[in-house]
């Protein structure tokens, strides 16, 4: 008997030297492994994917945009570069001629025929119905793999870090994030200058039954969507591009909203879908309507402490007339084929 319980008892001792010897030789395994994980992310270190349209005609705008993003973060940026089959060959061989070539991007087609049957033709502002402004609309289909995306228009000029937009926060439940057209006091008076709209009343027809049915006051301020924090899981769960179609079509049947009106027909849908379901970016992310007068301008010292500026409106800073052009022409690279030329007051 006494062996037996002496047999047991070394085995119990050994079972125990084991358990500890493994758990202090371990410690530095597991240290070692929390260390490569705790790597690991920097290493794999987020994107900030980043949408960008080049557009025949203004494909020195979106070059312009991309550069002033790049030089102004350190953070690693993906471009995706959205075109038409006919504007892509262009874009690219810009990007690889000149100092842009350092950058990370994806240039993506976008196919017209999408819009088939949802876009009103209004000779007003021809310019407003250009396939790629509808891109906004389909990003999760263009933009699969990332969780958050940044949309920018074209005609806009980064002079803040990427990285503290992108942190823009979203509150649980919505798919995006946009400026409000009344958040910043410094842009009242211009809007009061230029006569611009900032409110629902600017770009929906309230004589309209359909609009009338939504119950959204006409002044209910307005918001702009040149610039969109947008989060992809939550913009397919809600199906937030079949609303925006569904719009689309009911304006073309019943004429909605029009290019008449403040917004033209990109915006509109926008405002009826997201109305009071979307998040607020920093008022100093999207300082506005740069472009919609050649005489009004903002104080240099504002527009110095302006995150991001957009020349929205028809007088863009790479033609003429148009206000601020020196800020935009900090980034533009000129167009290495001689396509794309400024137009000046002495050209």
């Amino acid at each position: 008997i006494v062996s037996v319980n002496q047999i047991l008892l070394f085995l119990l001792v050994l079972t125990v030297c084991a358990i500890l010897y493994n758990k202090v030789h371990q410690v530095p395994l597991a240290l070692r492994n929390e260390t490569v994980d705790l790597e690991s992310p920097e290493e794999m270190e987020e994107e900030i994917p980043v949408v960008i349209c080049a557009a025949a005609g203004r494909m020195g705008a979106a070059v312009a945009a991309i550069s002033s993003i790049y030089s102004n973060t350190e953070a690693k940026v993906l471009f995706y570069i959205v075109g038409l089959k006919t504007t892509i060959p262009h874009a690219r061989k810009w990007i690889e001629n000149s100092k842009l070539k350092e950058i990370k991007y994806k240039i993506v087609e976008f196919n017209p025929m999408v819009l088939k049957g949802k876009i009103r033709q209004d000779a007003s502002r021809p310019e407003l119905l250009q396939p790629l402004n509808f891109v906004r609309f389909y990003l999760p289909l263009l933009i699969p793999k990332h969780e958050k995306v940044i949309y920018l228009d074209d005609d806009v000029i980064v002079q803040g870090d990427i990285q503290e937009l992108y942190d823009t926060k979203l509150a649980p439940g919505h798919a995006a994030a946009f400026s409000d057209d009344c958040d910043l006091p410094s842009t009242h008076e211009m809007v009061r200058s230029v006569g611009m709209q900032n409110t629902y009343m600017g770009f929906l027809d309230y004589r309209k039954q359909a609009i009338r049915d939504l119950g959204i006051s006409p002044s209910t301020c307005s918001f702009n969507p040149g610039v969109i924090v947008a989060n992809m899981t939550e913009w397919k769960h809600q199906r937030i591009t079949k609303q925006l179609e569904k719009w689309m079509q009911r304006n073309v049947e019943e004429n909605l909203y029009s290019s008449t009106l403040g917004g033209g027909v990109a915006t509109s849908p926008m405002l009826i879908v997201f109305h009071g379901k979307h998040s607020s970016i920093n008022p100093m992310w999207h300082i506005r309507h740069l472009g919609w007068s050649p005489e009004a301008r903002y104080s240099e010292q504002f527009l110095q402490e302006a995150k991001l500026l957009h020349w929205n409106g028809r007088y863009k800073p790479w033609d003429y007339p148009s206000v601020h052009t020196d800020l935009w022409e900090n980034w533009f690279i000129p167009d290495p084929s001689g396509k794309f030329k400024l137009t000046r007051p002495d050209s």
